[in-house]
């Protein structure tokens, strides 16, 4: 029996140089690695700003605090997503409205953002979910009638475009983020992008603990954090950066080799890929048809080797959720639908296509003994 592995980085020589150059600099942190990290990520997705965290959740938990929203405050935002998501507005007592997803690419609902807005809303925070770009020409038209603020998370889709413009590029402010798993990796580590110099600055004085830009070490001049990414983070995202369409490229080939074998299965369907949008592959995510046990599926892949992972689980009936805000279920009927009926496969840069069809022959039997 084979063992897969379900994500994996692709680290190379320069990496691993790149890293160690800094560790025998002595500048461990503050500095010009991390300036050089800003400013490439910016240049990759066509902003004025880039400010790097320690992670994808402080870059949007900075993102939620620059814009001003606070307790009280509702922000509209799917529940098929990470945790993170909703955390960040938590974090600041804002109130996440879930809203519904649509059924083909798992993204937010532009259809549902209009009946949940009320007097409260103060922004909508859209997820680009599994490296596919949100509705985002609707959600923008919606928002400015509104008067309401924009979030990209797009925490798991750097490099993907809406209509020819990448992600990061939407709204007031967008997150990226870089743990191993993701198109790239800087180990832990995240990015806010924006255009507004606004909240630019402020990101970048809360992630210091809250000291100005010009100010001395122990001045503060509002509330922050340690959100600060480090040199050898840094250094190992700028090596990284360099070579993120080889890995794109990558990752579309092995969701190409996955598409061509499962097409045509009426079991089940492979992810859904609008002709105007450019995929970044963050995972690749096959959705059982009904009456597949599911659960049962993802045992008998396990038993044969190939690792698998739920992606989602509802963020609205999660325990701590639950208890906060009373939903039962029932709330969101495609994302709970959803929910139960998708799997994320293995995947990652250099899965080979040997894998890949031991892993499609794998969840074929799986099926078969799960119907």
């Amino acid at each position: 029996m084979r063992r897969i592995a379900l994500a994996a980085p692709e680290i190379d020589e320069s990496d691993i140089q790149a890293v160690v150059e800094v560790l025998r600099s002595g500048r461990l942190a503050l500095g010009p690695k991390a300036e050089e990290f800003e400013r490439l990520i910016a240049e990759y997705v066509g902003v004025r700003h880039a400010v790097a965290v320690s992670s994808g959740t402080a870059a949007l938990h900075l993102i939620v605090r620059a814009l001003g929203i606070g307790h009280g405050d509702e922000v509209l935002v799917p529940s098929f997503t990470f945790a993170a998501t909703v955390n960040a507005l938590l974090y600041e007592g804002a109130v996440p409205v879930f809203v519904d997803i649509e059924p083909e690419t798992y993204n937010i609902d532009p259809q549902g953002l209009e009946k949940r807005i009320t007097p409260r809303t103060k922004a909508i925070m859209a997820v680009d979910v599994f490296g596919h770009p949100a509705e985002w020409d609707a959600i923008l038209e919606i928002a400015r009638r509104h008067g309401l603020k924009v979030i990209d998370d797009s925490c798991e889709a750097i490099g993907a475009e809406y209509k020819g413009k990448k992600v990061g590029r939407f709204g007031d402010a967008a997150a990226f983020a870089f743990y191993p798993n993701k198109q790239i990796t800087t180990g832990e580590g995240g990015v806010i992008v924006t255009d507004e110099d606004e909240v630019a600055r402020l990101c970048r004085s809360m992630r210091n603990q809250g000291r100005g830009e010009m100010g001395a070490w122990l001045e503060h001049e509002r509330l922050g954090y340690n959100y600060r990414i480090d040199e050898m983070s840094a250094a190992l995202g700028v090596s990284q950066l360099k070579r993120i369409e080889k890995f794109l490229a990558k990752r579309e080939q092995v969701a190409r080799w996955y598409t061509e074998r499962l097409e045509g299965l009426d079991w089940v369907r492979p992810p859904v890929v609008k002709p105007y949008v450019r995929m970044s592959w963050f995972v690749y995510v096959v959705t059982l048809a009904e009456g597949v046990d599911r659960d049962g599926v993802m045992r008998a892949l396990e038993e044969q080797g190939v690792p698998c992972r739920a992606y989602f689980s509802p963020i609205h009936l999660q325990p701590y959720i639950r208890e906060r805000f009373g939903f039962r279920g029932g709330e969101l009927l495609v994302t709970e639908n959803v929910a139960r009926r998708t799997i994320a496969l293995p995947f990652h840069n250099n899965l080979r296509l040997d894998e890949v069809e031991y892993i499609v022959e794998a969840l074929k039997r799986a099926v078969t003994r799960n119907m």
